[in-house]
């Protein structure tokens, strides 16, 4: 199991901490600085079952510069959103749980974090 967070963040802090609390066994990925490649960032997409844009954070200064909100949500600018995260990791919802079944969670709340657990972590 593993995490991206961002620990100013305090959901990511909230997360941890619930998952220590719990014993889970995992990795802290701090992506802001071990930023995720397109290739990372789409197998987490796959992981998740959603698309680029779902896992944005569109109230970022950097989204407003790029012009996020205008941007088409379809498969033809699939792969521009990817980039757009791999190049600015801000953007990048967090915290994220990798789950030890191939699946992966939006950890925002302590439903999420136990929904990762559960998921043979």
């Amino acid at each position: 199991m593993e995490i991206w967070i961002n620990p100013a963040c305090s959901k990511c802090r909230g997360a941890v901490s619930l998952l220590d609390a719990e014993g889970a066994d995992y990795t802290v990925r701090r992506y802001l600085e071990d930023v995720p490649s397109p290739e990372e960032i789409r197998a987490v997409l796959d992981r998740l079952g959603l698309e680029p844009w779902d896992i944005t954070r569109t109230q970022e200064a950097v989204a407003k510069e790029l012009g996020l909100k205008e941007w088409p949500r379809d498969a033809g600018s699939r792969e521009r959103w990817i980039v757009a995260l791999s190049e600015h990791p801000k953007l990048i919802q967090r915290p994220i749980i990798t789950a030890d079944d191939g699946t992966a969670v939006v950890a925002r709340s302590e439903e999420a974090v136990r929904d990762a657990l559960g998921r043979g972590a």
